[in-house]
């Protein structure tokens, strides 16, 4: 049956929208509450002062809207039997959610000492925006929430990422007006052109226009209805209007697009899964315009609050100390007719529950929302599958990125029924070498298609878009919801995520200590096509700080590693692809790569996070005189070349090779839960000798893990420079001063005695770096002597 044959919706009874005003304003009452009272929850005597939270916080503006949608969210779940998740884009409307989520049964359920009567409504009150209560957003700690309202922007990639495998579950998003004019959001209309409708979830967008920001009107409450509808219909929505301020006259047509919207939807599933349509669907959108701060106070100290921005937060801001205002608050409160929507013991009535769905269809209850619950190990299969053989070390080069697609792909492969892995990136899946997992799913695709089109797959589940965001909020959502992903990206643009990467560790740190909570797959980088291969792209495709960033995070959270060859790249990513409740990031190069580690070798480094290559250095069982270390698959390199023409030039020298794969084990061990003890890292670096550090990334970064270990003072880190351009490879190195010829001169200047021994050494290592420089002008090239240089141990 097509859209335009849907039978219209049955308008609603007067028994029916009672219950639903009943309960709306049952939602509405507890919201107010929670913002105001830590006493006399359902004003049994007089309001007084000291009934009044001494601090006001919370946002009542956007409240009485969502407090509407869930309502008649409930309504459709209930009388169709949905499975649904719903995503709260305006997050500052905790009060709404956590008062939803109480009426319905979930809440006390997750929190059993708030109890659904007049105690635990009291206790429900006082604990908002309390100290030791809850936060004022829509939080982890709100039963049916995956998503931080503390930022916006991010709602509807949440809600695309939550449907994609899911199709029996309605992912429904409210969108706030404010939060529509972020960059992130306007990027993430565009998520339709990507959801399959055979095998994906449906997400309706509600996109809320109560007209003002925090002291501004909003952008798209202010353009003509008809602009609006075009730039919605641009985006291949079919836009739904609901408008007024009349509650009865609102119900009414808020129950009618919600039966419209959803009749739409199943016919346009049917369409898909039963007669095999390919056309891309028009997905509905509602359109709700309600004023902002509805059925609050209409004016405050003379001045228009309902409807305007002045009701964004608190209306009311000097109860305790203003009579007047304590007046209005008591009638407020007493306006939503307390005494019908609960009984004497203050439990919810029955009218207030009839709407409410049973069981795990409550939106505070639904699996969906603790997606932990739902999660299933990945099946991955042995590394030995996928290793590169090594006979020796640096006797063989490959492209790691490369290898790990091959691992990649098998995992698409067994997962093609459960569909619950996919890949993100922005248009870079090629690009990074990991093109191997087409072979088992191309890239999702509803939009049109040409001849030249390679790997295109309307039932894909690798997602290309190029927008970061899009991809990190598709990532998230998918997580959250229990299921497993990889996002790969140029290391130099996955700052573009940064602010949301803060918001899902946020998520992560507080979600720990919920026991509720089940765990989750952990949120997996690959940063590759990295600032030491960038010298093609040049200068703007170079900065490898998304590692500082990270490492600024909670340490319970946050995970950093740098595999220097292709084996250590499977062992991290086998180990990160398993875990749980992390931010992983790794960085590996896509470019050709010596092989230094066997598989058997990689793992147990890789379990170690750092440790002494005896085959590169020349200790010889005594004790060093300098330490090479690196972390990084580019700095590794140029370590093994020094280590390599230190034995040469200087044979006597004795030289220890230490390579550190997990960067948190430069840390101590109380800081993170990969750092080691100041014994281990003494006996790693020694506490005395000269430690050399080729890094990967900024170098004050490992000055900044390592400032108090008893050996700072003889720590010399070279690494990234912010010096870049379009140059050779190794080039790159030299400017940066990270190359093997400066890493000499750095051991002969900080070794004692070897300053005046080693003088004609070090010349010929600064020779070397002006060869370069006249040679790479006239030949375009690297020296042959750097270009096909090979580790000869």
């Amino acid at each position: 049956m097509s859209v335009d044959t849907q039978p219209m919706p049955t308008p609603l009874t007067d028994d029916e929208l009672r219950l639903l005003d009943a309960h709306w304003r049952a939602a509405n009452y507890l919201a107010v509450g929670q913002i105001y009272l830590m006493a006399n929850p359902l004003l049994t005597e007089p309001l007084r002062p000291e009934h009044v939270k001494p601090r006001l916080l919370g946002h009542w503006g956007t409240s009485p809207g969502l407090n509407l949608v869930y309502t008649h969210l409930n309504r459709v779940i209930k009388a169709r039997n949905l499975d649904a998740l719903c995503i709260w884009g305006p997050g500052h409307g905790g009060p709404a959610v956590v008062a939803n989520s109480w009426l319905e049964g979930s809440y006390t359920e997750t929190y059993p000492d708030i109890t659904r009567d007049a105690a635990g409504m009291g206790q429900l009150f006082k604990q908002f925006s309390f100290p030791g209560g809850v936060p004022s957003h829509v939080a982890p700690e709100t039963p049916g929430s995956i998503h931080e309202g503390g930022e916006l922007g991010y709602s509807l990639s949440h809600a695309y990422g939550a449907a994609l495998d899911n199709p029996g579950l309605l992912v429904a998003c409210v969108v706030g007006d404010g939060e529509a004019e972020t960059g992130p959001l306007a990027a993430s209309w565009h998520s339709n052109k990507f959801l399959d409708p055979v095998h994906d979830g449906a997400v309706l967008p509600i996109l809320h226009l109560n007209g003002y920001k925090i002291a501004n009107p909003t952008v798209l409450a202010r353009i003509p209805e008809t602009e609006l509808d075009e730039l919605l219909r641009g985006y291949g929505h079919d836009p739904i209007h609901v408008t007024g301020d009349d509650p009865i006259a609102v119900h009414r047509a808020m129950a009618e697009a919600m039966d419209t919207a959803l009749d739409r939807i199943a016919a346009l599933q049917r369409a898909a899964r039963e007669d095999g349509a390919t056309e891309r669907p028009r997905w509905p959108v509602i359109v709700l315009r309600t004023p902002k701060g509805w059925t609050g106070p209409a004016e405050v100290d003379g001045l228009p609050v309902e409807g305007t921005w002045r009701s964004h937060q608190v209306p009311l801001a000097a109860v305790r100390g203003n009579p007047e205002h304590l007046r209005q608050l008591e009638a407020w409160l007493r306006s939503y007719r307390a005494e019908e929507l609960f009984d004497e013991h203050g439990r919810p009535v029955a009218d207030v529950l009839a709407c409410v769905p049973d069981g795990d269809r409550r939106l505070g209850a639904t699996p969906h929302a603790n997606g932990g619950l739902l999660l299933r190990d990945l099946p991955l299969p042995p590394l030995e599958r996928y290793a590169v053989e090594v006979d020796k070390p640096g006797a063989t080069l490959h492209e790691p990125t490369r290898v790990l697609g091959d691992l990649l792909e098998d995992v698409m492969r067994s997962t093609a029924d459960r569909r619950d892995f996919r890949l993100v990136g922005p248009d870079e899946t090629a690009s990074n070498r990991l093109q191997a997992v087409y072979a088992s799913s191309g890239k999702a695709w509803q939009a049109g298609t040409l001849d030249v089109d390679e790997d295109l797959d309307r039932h894909g589940r690798v997602m290309e878009i190029l927008s970061e965001h899009t991809c990190q909020g598709w990532l998230e959502g998918y997580l959250l919801t229990g299921r497993h992903g990889l996002f790969s990206c140029y290391e130099a643009f996955v700052h573009i995520v940064d602010s949301m990467v803060n918001q899902h560790i946020k998520w992560l740190r507080v979600t720990r200590r919920l026991p509720w909570r089940a765990p989750i797959a952990s949120l997996n980088y690959l940063l590759t096509s990295h600032v030491w291969r960038q010298d093609h792209n040049g200068f703007s495709h170079q900065d490898p700080g998304f590692v500082d960033h990270i490492l600024n995070k909670s340490p319970e959270a946050v995970r950093v590693y740098l595999p220097p060859d292709a084996n250590t790249l499977l062992s991290v990513a086998d180990h990160a692809l398993r875990s749980r409740d992390y931010v992983n990031v790794i960085v590996a190069g896509k470019q050709p790569c010596f092989d230094w580690l066997t598989m058997e070798q990689a793992k147990v480094h890789c379990a170690r996070g750092a440790g002494i290559w005896d085959w590169a250095g020349n200790e010889n069982g005594g004790e060093p005189d300098v330490v090479l270390a690196c972390a990084g698959d580019v700095p590794t390199q140029e370590v093994l070349a020094a280590a390599q023409l230190l034995r040469r030039h200087l044979p006597e020298l004795a030289v220890r090779v230490v390579n550190v794969v997990d960067i948190a084990r430069l840390m101590p061990s109380e800081e993170h839960p990969h750092g080691m003890s100041d014994f281990e890292y003494d006996g790693l670096f020694t506490a005395e000798k000269p430690v050399i550090f080729a890094y990967h990334g900024y170098p004050w970064l490992i000055h900044r893990l390592a400032y108090r270990r008893t050996g700072h003072r003889n720590l010399h880190v070279r690494g990234y420079k912010e010096i870049g351009t379009t140059t050779t490879p190794f080039d790159m190195v030299v400017r940066n001063d990270l190359d093997r010829y400066r890493l000499v001169m750095d051991v002969i200047d900080r070794v004692p005695g070897l300053a005046v021994r080693a003088a004609a050494v070090r010349q010929r290592m600064e020779d070397a770096r002006l060869r370069h420089h006249d040679w790479i002008r006239v030949h375009g090239t690297d020296l042959p002597e750097v270009a096909d240089w090979a580790w000869d141990g």
